[in-house]
């Protein structure tokens, strides 16, 4: 099976005997693999499993642990994401776990399918016989393990510390881990598991939630918040708070020591490049590859025009050829003469033949000779009654009704836009006049023009928006739909109704009256006539935009410069280093609360304080001075007892659930992430170790009842 990893290899595996027994630490952050007497592990990993295709081959590849990001450019990842064997400390994907085992043999140094060494593995507190009994499984048939045995972490953990004189006997072991939170009770140095508690909170839930609240304060880089980056970040910046309320107020009234407790996180920004004008030479270049490319483009079209010109010119000395030869053709003949030409009659040939010529005299920018007018001879059926004509005559009177109506439409159009640009001509005249005189008064007065002119289309459109309503702040939302209605609108709908009301009972007569129709009419009526006063606004808004850069180059209108009242879009300024820095302040804090506050998300479980009071009242007997002995050794393990202030933010907790006046002493573990791995490679060196454990001769002879009663036995730490 093809891994992908950075963790090398080891090459010592034959090296020990096949009485050495295979310490793991099967934790549901990290996995931690390594030989029994040896103060370290040999290969530790994060224990998840990822399998993607390569893009170009198709192969599917196991990623287990940390991988290289760079590599994974050539993975298609979309439909595989890290996935853990793991459901609250408990394994329950024994697939997933089977990639996990397969990798960390393998990085062991197994070289075959099959591992001669007893196997010492972790478990959490109480763990199913149901997960005990696959794994039990899964190394006996796939691995060929020779025997097993089952320890708990913290267990491990306390007796290890124990022996090195961190705490004693008696005691409680608060172990906040990656997914929950044990705490088991110690007696005479054995663990009661009849008092020990779980909670399902944990380091997973803090990264969780730290993530969520910094893609909210920073949605601009939700994609830079990955889930080994923020895993980073909590464990290099969080801290728990002695004082959670002091601290939040501290924060919020923006004192000098929040700001020295926060911290900030610099991503990478690159400042704009600034533009600096261009020279003149640059600028004559330009104008010159203008130039070039003008001068090209006319010539292109040049060319065009000539060969139009002579196409025309073509088919006017053909059609005038073809006209000549009609006057030695009789009239009878004619039909049949022009029946390979297309054409049908003489007036068709000379209609085509004016055609051309307007045609060609427009191609070489000439002055037509004539105007378009109405011709009395193309309308001369206008004039004739329609009881004088015939059929046909009747439907070619109508088609020369529409094309006369035309022509005299388009010359009122074309006599109108005259007039318009005479008038328009006129009005720049004036006020170029008007300039010259006095440029500053002309100035002044285009711009308070302009400032009404705008204030009034602005106004108009908020108006149109609001359909005439404001909710009293001069703002058109936050008003409900019969508020947004116009007179007018509100008179149809009372019409509607009355409708509705008067014919929907018995048969339907709507209809049957004069008075309907006109009901009708009033219901149908189109009010939205002021359609284009606003258009006229804008138009002569845009003309005094285009003279005011005229007569003013840094004139910025007011859609330009920001004073519009539209809402402007997110993020419209440039982007500034200030932009890309990320401050962790109450975040620091709060996201670690979570450990004495669940509920902060929604799960309804006590903190880590309260579990040790719990645990105390569980014990089978009551005994004062047994519970003195056992809050005179808090010890905390596990990798979310690492925050700073976790002890003594434990101790007020629990002081606070105590009789007053009772001893409390809070102790960390020497290593709280190894010393539970240390503490079983210890005990599996020793040789009382064979005896704890069970092979697969017994496992297969008793059956699932081997491992439920199994139970690991830790005198010898």
């Amino acid at each position: 099976m093809p891994f992908i990893s950075k963790i090398q290899r080891q090459t010592d595996y034959r090296r020990f005997p096949s009485s050495t027994p295979i310490v793991i630490d099967n934790g549901a952050s990290y996995f931690r693999i390594g030989w029994a007497g040896e103060p370290e592990p040999r290969v530790i990993f994060r224990n998840i499993v990822q399998r993607p295709r390569h893009k170009v081959t198709g192969e599917t590849v196991t990623i287990v642990g940390d991988h290289d990001v760079a590599l994974l450019k050539y993975f298609d990842c979309t439909r595989s994401g890290p996935r853990s064997a793991f459901d609250n400390n408990v394994v329950y994907q024994f697939e997933i776990m089977e990639y996990i085992l397969d990798f960390a043999f393998d990085r062991l140094g197994a070289d075959g399918s099959k591992i001669d060494h007893p196997i010492l593995i972790t478990e959490c507190v109480c763990n199913p016989s149901q997960s005990r009994s696959k794994m039990a499984e899964l190394l006996f048939d796939t691995y060929g393990v020779p025997s097993i045995a089952y320890g708990v972490d913290a267990v491990f953990s306390y007796k290890y510390n124990q022996h090195h004189g961190v705490c004693n006997k008696d005691g409680l072991a608060i172990c906040p881990g990656f997914m929950t939170t044990h705490v088991i009770p110690f007696i005479d140095g054995e663990p009661e598991y009849k008092g020990c508690c779980r909670t399902n909170i944990g380091g997973y839930h803090i990264t969780d939630y730290l993530k969520q609240l910094i893609s909210l304060k920073y949605p601009l880089h939700m994609a830079r918040f990955t889930w080994e980056k923020v895993e980073d970040l909590k464990m290099e910046h969080c801290y728990i708070a002695p004082d959670y309320m002091s601290e939040a107020r501290m924060f919020q009234n923006g004192t000098k020591e929040a700001e020295d407790k926060t911290r900030s996180w610099q991503l990478p920004w690159v400042p704009p490049p600034t533009e600096e004008p261009p020279s003149e030479e640059v600028i004559a270049e330009k104008a010159a590859r203008k130039e070039k490319a003008g001068q090209r483009l006319r010539d292109m079209a040049e060319a065009k025009r000539s060969i139009r010109i002579n196409e025309l010119e073509n088919e006017s000395h053909g059609l005038g050829f073809l006209l000549k030869q009609l006057e030695q053709v009789e009239d009878h003949d004619i039909q049949s003469f022009l029946s390979a030409t297309g054409y049908i009659s003489r007036k068709e040939v000379e209609s085509a033949l004016v055609k051309v010529k307007q045609s060609l005299l427009k191609a070489k920018g000439e002055q037509a000779e004539f105007e378009e007018k109405p011709d009395t001879e193309r309308f001369n059926l206008l004039d004739k009654s329609d009881h004088e004509c015939t059929p046909e005559e009747l439907k070619l009177k109508k088609k020369q009704l529409f094309l006369k109506t035309t022509a005299e439409g388009r010359q009122r159009a074309k006599r109108k836009r005259h007039e318009e640009e005479q008038e328009r001509e006129r009005r720049n005249q004036q006020d170029e006049q008007r300039r010259l005189k006095n440029p500053e008064l002309y100035k002044e007065q285009l711009l308070a023009k302009y400032k009404d002119l705008s204030e009034k289309v602005e106004q108009r459109k908020r108006l149109k928006t609001s359909k005439g309503h404001t909710n009293g702040n001069n703002n058109s939302g936050n008003v409900g739909r019969g508020e947004r209605l116009n007179p007018e609108q509100r008179e149809r709908m009372r019409l509607l109704t009355t409708a509705a009301f008067d014919r929907g009972k018995g048969e339907d007569t709507f209809g049957a009256r004069d008075e309907d129709w006109q009901l009708y009419k009033l219901m149908s009526k189109d009010n939205d006539d002021d359609d284009e006063g606003p258009d006229a606004d804008q138009a002569e808004l845009a003309r005094l935009t285009s003279r005011l850069r005229e007569v003013d180059p840094t004139f910025v209108p007011r859609s330009d410069n920001g004073n519009s009242q539209s809402a402007e879009a997110p993020w419209s300024r440039p982007l500034t280093e200030e932009d890309y820095r990320i401050d962790f302040g109450v975040e620091r804090f709060r996201c670690p609360e979570i450990l004495f506050r669940p509920n902060w998300i929604g799960i309804d479980q006590a903190g880590l304080d309260e579990m040790a009071g719990v645990s105390l009242r569980r014990l089978p007997f009551k005994d004062t001075e047994l519970e003195e002995r056992l809050t005179t050794s808090i010890f905390l393990t596990g990798g979310s007892s690492l925050f700073p202030g976790m002890s003594e933010r434990l101790e007020a907790g629990v002081r606070m659930i105590t009789p007053c006046g009772s001893p409390i002493r809070v102790v960390k573990a020497l290593n709280p992430t190894l010393d539970a791995w240390r503490g079983a490679s210890a005990y599996a060196a020793s040789p009382e170790f064979a005896s704890q454990t069970f092979s697969k001769q017994d496992y297969y002879e008793k059956g699932e009842d081997i491992v439920r009663g199994y139970q690991f036995r830790y005198h010898v730490l």
